[in-house]
């Protein structure tokens, strides 16, 4: 799959550089042509003369090289590329590939290229939880940047945790995996995110407490697993993934038509926070006290049930049709009844109280209802909950 492909390999600064060396041994046995780009921090673990015997190319280092700037080299090296790979992606780089900085040849390099970049992540775990990584991680895949780990295990500093550097055959794997045919390949998947608006004059609204960050995480990971996505987003903090068909909506039932207007799908993952009711009589103007203490009446109707609506279709019904259950108090019991009374194959249920910090946060803490039973999860980040489930609809389709 990889024979006669290019790839740029950006070698960051971290003790998991050494496994750069075996990936690029890896990455030519299966005839991939390997050009290295060390950072300077990179040269403290792996030595330029290394790296560049393993791939049998010149390596590059300096943005200011006369040779090669004379002949536009980053811009080259950006675009000759099939892909562009980050291994290790230290916290600086993804900073500042989030950012938008480009002040050496790696960065310039990221900035400047208009081929998919896949990064494996390598960093101590209090760097990888801390809010700025997280939060960078969440403008990372909105820009289309796919990533493999990071794994948890124990680090050269001692500590113990998610951090570690994938091993150079998983990221071959997700190299074969970018350049060549996931999973899910071929499928089309309609996914619903973000919260919805209800209006009550034109100032005021009903909505839920949500970011949109699983939805779009889930997004992300079917696109990497080659899926073709129709995200159906709601005013949401957390941008949609650039490759997915977006459609944007305020109120449930835009979200309602436009979920039926991107049917027919093989799995559709309601993950969207859909307010229940809506008002009925919406004021064309801002409602204001009149002084008198009298409070203004809402007359309210039930939104459109969306997941009950499409589990019950009988033409354009998915084949797997996943719903959210986010409860405050006996989770299972309420999450596993809403699956019966909705009809769908499965219910993700999370505990959603606020001292769990999972709605709007970055992690996440959920159990898959399916006709088997409950399926507990550990906690772990939304990514890694995106990437889980992506791989379980992906093994239900193919079967």
């Amino acid at each position: 799959m990889l024979a006669g492909k290019h790839i740029l390999l950006i070698i960051g600064g971290g003790i998991a550089a050494f496994k750069s060396l075996d990936l690029i041994r890896r990455l030519r046995e299966r005839g991939a042509k390997i050009t290295p780009v060390l950072t300077r921090a990179g040269e403290e673990f792996v030595t330029p003369l290394s790296v560049s015997a393993l791939a049998g190319e010149k390596i590059y280092r300096d943005l200011f090289d006369l040779t090669d700037e004379a002949e536009m080299g980053h811009i080259e090296l950006s675009r000759a590329a099939d892909l562009v790979v980050v291994a290790p992606a230290t916290a600086d780089l993804m900073a500042k590939m989030a950012g938008g900085i480009a002040n050496d040849l790696a960065s310039t390099v990221l900035m400047a290229t208009d081929k998919r970049v896949l990064i494996a992540p390598a960093m101590n775990v209090r760097m990888w939880d801390h809010p700025a990584t997280q939060r960078n991680l969440v403008t990372l895949h909105s820009d289309g940047i796919r990533m493999v780990g990071p794994n948890k295990g124990d680090m050269a500093c001692g500590e113990y945790g998610p951090g570690r550097m994938s091993e150079p055959l998983e990221i071959v794997a997700a190299i074969e995996t970018t350049l060549g045919k996931g999973p899910l390949t071929g499928k089309h998947i309609l996914v619903t995110s973000g919260p919805t608006h209800e209006p009550i004059d034109p100032v005021r609204y009903i909505a839920n407490r949500s970011s949109g960050a699983q939805g779009t995480a889930i997004a992300r990971a079917l696109l990497d697993l080659g899926a073709s996505v129709t995200f159906v987003t709601g005013p949401a903090d957390t941008p949609p993934p650039k490759e997915a068909q977006v459609i944007r909506v305020q109120t449930a039932q835009q979200m309602y038509d436009a979920t039926l207007n991107g049917l027919p799908a093989d799995a559709a993952i309601f993950a969207a926070a859909v307010a229940d009711w809506r008002v009925t009589d919406v004021s064309d103007n801002k409602i204001k006290k009149d002084g008198s203490g009298a409070l203004p009446v809402l007359n309210f109707a039930e939104n459109p049930d969306i997941l009950a609506e499409v589990s019950k279709l009988t033409k354009n019904r998915p084949r797997l049709v996943i719903g959210f259950a986010a409860e405050t108090d006996n989770v299972l019991e309420n999450a596993t009844a809403k699956r019966h009374r909705k009809g769908c194959d499965w219910i993700i249920a999370n505990d959603i109280r606020p001292d769990t910090g999972i709605m709007g946060g970055a992690e996440n803490d959920v159990t898959l209802i399916t006709d088997q039973g409950p399926e507990d999860w550990p906690r772990m980040d939304k990514t890694a909950v995106a990437r889980q489930l992506a791989d379980r609809i992906a093994q239900v389709l193919n079967a």
